[in-house]
């Protein structure tokens, strides 16, 4: 059996703007305070972000030495790859660096060699057809298990207090 090797550090430069999947560069802060208030993995505790960047390929987006975007990669390096956490922050949108961290991601060699890519996304299908992506050929093949609010910490319960005036 094949081991992965270490993946390729690659970097993409634009100006002022970096994408690299260096990940001493990662600020994993900064991803938790983004990625805590996304749809996607709300309240995500840090101890999971930190396992789950571990054990994916992730693509920073610098401004300078600031994290300012995340595309990160799920994947067995041979066949498959899941897109997923992807974000730019709101101050930096507008500027097509979601795209352009995206196309990026895209020519990494390893794309090159998974038969499959896939993502979930609400709102953002028209970034992802500029790199590629489409609708599923077969959805009813596809199924999922999904667990909305996961991270979401239980609200306390207040008891109800009667007082007498």
């Amino acid at each position: 059996m094949q081991k992965m090797s270490t993946p390729r550090i690659v970097e993409h430069r634009m100006y002022e703007y970096l994408v690299t999947n260096d990940p001493s560069r990662l600020d994993l802060e900064a991803m938790h305070r983004q990625l805590r208030t996304l749809y996607w993995c709300e309240d995500i505790p840090f101890d999971t972000l930190q396992t789950a960047v571990a054990n994916s390929l992730s693509f920073g987006l610098y401004h300078g030495a600031k994290q300012i975007g995340l595309a990160r990669l799920v994947t067995d390096f041979a066949t498959f790859g899941y897109l997923c956490d992807v974000y730019v922050l709101d101050e930096y949108q507008g500027r097509k660096l979601g795209t352009w961290m995206i196309d990026c991601v895209m020519k990494y060699p390893l794309m090159a060699k998974l038969r499959r890519i896939s993502l979930v996304t609400r709102d953002a299908h028209d970034l992802y057809r500029k790199v590629g992506f489409d609708s599923p050929a077969h959805p009813d093949r596809a199924m999922e298990i999904v667990r909305p609010g996961m991270y979401k910490k239980a609200q306390p319960i207040r008891a109800r207090t009667n007082r007498a005036n």
